[in-house]
């Protein structure tokens, strides 16, 4: 069905023929680009490199041959098993590694697999870094070692209770307040490795009950796995039913997280980086980054706090780099991506949950009361097909135009802000298509400004 390089790592469906889909002809090839990579960026052999994987039924297979791959290099090689991304993040840093390789397709259905890449810091690479691979990996590269020179495999399942033991160790996770509330809380974990961790992580916070829904980890996911609304009215339901004091949704690499108030209601994706970083800013005052098509509410909380937000491209990469930039105390992005430094680098919905159930212990109140004590705003995500002929450049001078007066940022397609809101238009990397997100006050607002950019661009 479909086969995406980029320079974040690659991914596709599983099956049919090298090149269109992920194969293991090109799990091969991109693994060892990127060990070839690692190489001739360390200059040094003994190479290290942390692999993990999600739930996906694919996983197992997926895995054996990045691991063969990166051996048959001379790379020394530890497979963590099944491991959220944020794991193997702060595995990599931990264990002292040069890399590492997280097999996962993020939110994507359960047919879809891929390769994440990391560096030495357990970041996401760079587009320049990425690009590399890319070219590597097109020539194929890649010279293997011989028998006497192969690397090594060694198991290390020991990570999930660092992770959490760092967690806890945070200055801002408040166990105690926690288990003096004696919190229900229902997960849901899309039958992904969520289902290991995260009830693990609800108990050692204090969490009196946790409900568990979906969290066999054996990549039968139950429903659509990106966290939206319409994926999750089993959850929403089971939190009603079981008079849960919230709900609690994860992604099948655990980096994303999505909050289901008491009764029954969305806290809202966009509003999970809001609220922890409400919290933080209250005890540890600093600039906050996110990107672009996040929510404008962030902004409006940092600033209540007297601190300074700042916007970057679309990415994790990009937001970590403006957060590294600025110093920022925490960031993310608004699909429920939390990015808490004092941790590491990377999204993390276990920190993230650590940090709201601490929120909602020291507030006191129920979650819908804490929802409802943040600026209110609505997105509207559309999108237009494009013609192949068109040139996307003249059709973002058009809008451009047409916005004449207003705040423009040109970073990552064309961002405009009015007086209540915002719109954001981007051309997709791998559809012929133009995204247009729009936020305002009202849904009405924001249909509006993005009826008006499609308008425009018909018109063009």
């Amino acid at each position: 069905m479909a086969l995406i390089k980029s320079i974040s790592g690659i991914r596709g469906t599983i099956g049919g023929r090298p090149g269109e889909n992920l194969s293991p002809l090109d799990i091969v090839k991109f693994a060892s680009a990127y060990g070839t990579w690692l190489k001739r960026r360390n200059g040094h052999e003994n190479l290290k490199v942390v692999v993990g994987r999600d739930g996906r039924k694919s996983g197992s297979i997926v895995n054996s041959i990045v691991v063969s791959s990166l051996r048959s290099l001379g790379i020394n090689v530890t497979d963590l098993g099944m491991a959220t991304t944020p794991t193997v993040e702060i595995a990599v840093t931990g264990s002292g590694s040069d890399g590492g390789i997280i097999i996962t397709a993020s939110h994507n259905p359960a047919e879809w697999n891929a390769l994440k890449l990391l560096t030495e810091a357990g970041e996401f690479l760079s587009a320049s870094e990425g690009n590399e691979i890319l070219e590597i990996a097109g020539k194929e590269d890649f010279v293997f070692n011989n028998v006497d020179s192969l690397g090594t495999l060694n198991y290390d399942e020991s990570w999930d209770r660092k992770h959490i033991d760092q967690i806890l160790r945070l200055k801002m996770v408040d166990a105690d307040s926690i288990k003096a509330e004696g919190f229900t809380v229902a997960v849901d974990c899309i039958n992904s490795v969520g289902g290991i961790i995260v009830p693990q992580l609800l108990k050692e916070l204090g969490v009196k009950k946790v409900i568990e829904l979906n969290t066999t980890p054996d990549g039968n996911f139950a429903h659509n796995p990106e966290p939206l609304p319409q994926n999750l009215k089993d959850i929403s339901a089971l939190v009603v039913k079981e008079k849960a004091d919230l709900g609690i949704v994860v992604d099948p690499d655990v980096d994303r997280l999505a909050i289901i108030c008491e009764d029954g209601s969305m806290f809202g994706e966009e509003y999970t980086l809001v609220a922890v970083s409400d919290y933080v800013l209250s005890d540890t005052p600093g600039n906050t980054v996110s990107n672009l098509s996040s929510s404008r509410a962030l902004r409006d909380i940092t600033e209540k706090h007297g601190c300074s937000h700042y916007s970057a491209a679309v990415g994790e990469v990009n937001v970590v780099e403006e957060m590294k930039l600025r110093n920022a105390v925490i960031g993310g992005e608004g699909n429920g991506g939390v990015i808490y430094p004092e941790l590491h680098y990377g999204r993390d919905a276990l920190a993230g949950i650590a940090l709201f159930l601490s929120l909602l212990a020291r507030k006191k109140v129920k979650c819908s009361s804490l929802r409802q004590q943040y600026p209110d705003y609505v997105m509207a995500k559309k999108k237009l097909t494009l013609d192949p002929s068109s040139d996307f450049s003249q059709l973002l001078s058009a809008i451009k135009k047409n916005f004449s007066g207003h705040r423009i940022d040109e970073r990552d397609g064309l961002w405009i802000e009015t007086n209540t809101g915002w719109v954001q238009v981007r051309k997709s990397n791998t559809e012929p298509i133009m995204r247009i997100y729009a936020e305002g006050k009202t849904i009405s607002e924001a249909e509006g400004l993005a009826d008006r950019v499609i308008e425009i661009v018909k018109n063009a």
